[in-house]
Parts: C-alpha cells; structure tokens; sequence
C-alpha cells in the first residue's frame, strides 16, 4: 500500500481501523472514508435510521459509534440511491470523526487532510 494509516477516533484516540481495510477514499463532496472491515471498538445501532440532508438524502443507513466514547463516527448503508449503491453493507467514516495516524513519517493527522490512493470496488 503506498499510505499506511491506522484510524483513531477523534475524541478518545480508540483505534477503529485501518488502510489495508480502506475500499473507498471516498470524495470531498461526500466526506467519508469506506472500509471492509472495523476493530471491535466501533459499534453500530441495530435500529435504521434514514438521511435528511446530503449526501445521505433518502438513504437508509445504521449509525456507528466509539465503544469506547460513543462519538458517533460514521454509518453503513442499507439502501442507497444508484450513485451510493456500491457503499451498501460497507463501513463508512466521516473524516471529521477520526484522525489517522500514518505510518511512515509517524504523524498523526485530520482525515480530511490525507488524499488516500484511489481503490476499485
């Protein structure tokens, strides 16, 4: 991989996944970075909740949060329109909610900092 980084909740620095999980970077129109896989300290309602702003307008989706803190973190969508379609089922983060810690250079930064490679689904 050429940027290893390991995801730490923004509020109690839990690790909650990393790089080699990552499918998606996402977009900056979107905000959120897609994983195949989390630690066991993201958790995630059982109840469905549905977005009423973009870029979730319309979707149905389940909430993920810290174990440890409870920071709401990102979602996994249950329905989606044809243009978020893909993202079903995945772990979505908001980049917001997380910092990452890469490491190369050992730094810790913003997710919205870091331009992740491009990943085919």
């Amino acid at each position: 991989p050429e940027l290893c980084a390991v995801f730490h909740c923004r509020e109690c620095w839990a690790v909650l996944g990393d790089s080699l999980q990552l499918c998606s970077p996402g977009t900056a129109r979107l905000g959120f970075l897609v994983c195949f896989k989390v630690t066991a300290d993201v958790v995630w309602e059982d109840s469905l909740l549905v977005g009423l702003e973009a870029p979730l307008l319309g979707c149905a989706y389940n909430a993920l949060s810290c174990r440890s803190c409870g920071l709401a973190v990102g979602f996994i969508l249950y329905s989606a329109p044809s243009d978020l379609a893909s993202l079903r089922g995945l772990f979505c983060f908001f980049k917001d909610r997380i910092l990452c810690y890469l490491l190369e250079n050992q730094m810790v930064v913003e997710a919205s900092k870091v331009d992740f490679p491009d990943v085919t689904l």
